[in-house]
């Protein structure tokens, strides 16, 4: 038995709804820009998303739902999650903010404040946070 084999074909499903509700928020304007088909290319790898489910999902991204995570603690984890993979692979400046922006709406939050929580969330994985201190400063920002 391999090491794949452990993880029932839910958990690779899920992997590609991610995957593939990443996409769609990417395409919003109609086109993936390089930065952004670059940090796609990176993130495939990293969900363990095949070539060939790579390319399906590109050329049909809206049959995947979006699912993003109902509870305020997971789409915490996953902005966590996404913006230390933006912050290792060294997307700066104007590009970075744009995508991640993108994403944080694309997990739930609001359009108004997403801005803010994308700043706050960088400046804290830029300086080493853990998950819980992460989550703790993004839930207390305007305190």
């Amino acid at each position: 038995m391999s090491f794949s084999d452990l993880f029932d074909s839910g958990f690779k499903k899920r992997n590609e709804d991610h995957f593939a509700a990443i996409v769609r928020v990417a395409m919003d304007n109609g086109f993936i820009s390089d930065d952004e088909k670059a940090f796609l290319d990176r993130l495939a790898r990293n969900l363990d998303i095949s070539e060939e489910d790579y390319k399906l999902i590109l050329k049909d991204y809206a049959s995947h739902p979006i699912n993003p995570p109902f509870e305020y603690d997971r789409r915490l984890e996953r902005l966590y999650d996404l913006v230390r993979m933006v912050h290792v692979d060294q997307i700066n400046g104007d590009p970075e903010h744009k995508l991640l922006n993108k994403i944080g709406v694309g997990l739930g939050f609001h359009a108004v404040n997403v801005k803010y929580i994308i700043d706050k969330a960088l400046t804290l994985v830029s300086n080493g946070a853990d998950l819980d201190t992460f989550m703790n400063e993004i839930k207390n920002m305007n305190r």
